[in-house]
């Protein structure tokens, strides 16, 4: 009787990981106009709510004929943005000039780029249930 229990535990457990794991995806996104090979390109995944703070995930890429592409996986459905730079001389964090002007490119999804630092409303985008890929723009 233990042991039919425990068969029937574990299917149970089994069964709903599956379904935990069917609500995730994955968001592939690349930048596809990085102006040298030098360095890498850093990506920080954001919500609302951590937007420009503390990122979901993060992750750096390596940069091969002027493309650089991660993937975030373990997705949720819901709302994000992604905020990417160019980290030229691999220091790990974006370089500024004294007057607050940022030294290397950096892009968003969406390729809004207005004046200043990238907005949440104007990088978000729409997370379902298939898998997401953008391009992004320097």
């Amino acid at each position: 009787m233990k042991f039919l229990v425990s068969i029937l535990v574990g299917a149970m457990l089994f069964f709903s990981n599956s379904l935990i794991a069917q609500n995730k995806t994955t968001i592939t996104a690349t930048v596809v106009n990085v102006t040298s090979d030098d360095g890498k390109v850093g990506f920080a995944l954001y919500n609302k709510t951590t937007f420009m703070m503390q990122p979901l995930q993060s992750k750096n890429a390596k940069i091969v004929d002027g493309k650089s592409t991660v993937i975030f996986e373990n997705i949720e459905v819901g709302e994000y943005s992604i905020i990417c730079f160019h980290d030229k001389n691999d220091n790990d964090k974006m370089d500024f000039e004294p007057n607050g002007m940022p030294k290397e490119d950096y892009g968003a999804s969406n390729n809004v780029m207005n004046f200043g630092p990238p907005s949440y409303e104007d990088s978000k985008f729409t997370v379902a249930d298939k898998k997401v890929s953008l391009e992004i723009k320097f």
